[in-house]
């Protein structure tokens, strides 16, 4: 498992199923849009407050975030 693929895959898939755009999502979270692109592509890795921020603006639980889906 490669959490940083999961974390931002499953970011990019409650994203889309709220229908929020990275830009929306980002303002959300008080964060940079860019930031947010960067996570769904796996190029950055995040600290436990952002992933809290995220979830948050997502509506979510948390470990959400972290559950590789099964195939």
């Amino acid at each position: 498992m490669d959490i940083v693929k999961v974390f931002g895959s499953n970011v990019r898939q409650y994203r889309a199923k709220t229908g929020l755009s990275q830009e929306a999502l980002a303002e959300k979270c008080g964060l940079h849009r860019t930031y947010i692109s960067a996570v769904e592509c796996c190029r950055r890795s995040i600290s436990l407050e952002n992933i809290q921020r995220i979830a948050d603006a997502l509506d979510i639980d948390t470990y959400k975030l972290f559950l590789e889906e099964e195939e």
